[in-house]
């Protein structure tokens, strides 16, 4: 459950904005569009170590 305490005073659109962003942070939005559909395991995989060669290539990129 998240909380975010609003102090006395403050504008509701700052704590929308906080609760918002926690709510982004946890992840809950991409899980529940991660689940609304199945994704057979070697797809997975296969994304993944593409993201991973995509990341080094960007990594050796910056030290060259």
């Amino acid at each position: 459950m998240i909380i975010v305490p609003v102090k006395e005073g403050e504008n509701i659109d700052r704590a929308l904005k906080k609760l918002k962003r926690k709510f982004e942070r946890t992840g809950v939005v991409k899980e529940l569009r991660a689940r609304q559909r199945f994704v057979k395991p070697s797809v997975k995989q296969r994304e993944q170590k593409l993201k991973a060669i995509y990341i080094q290539q960007l990594n050796s990129n910056e030290e060259m």
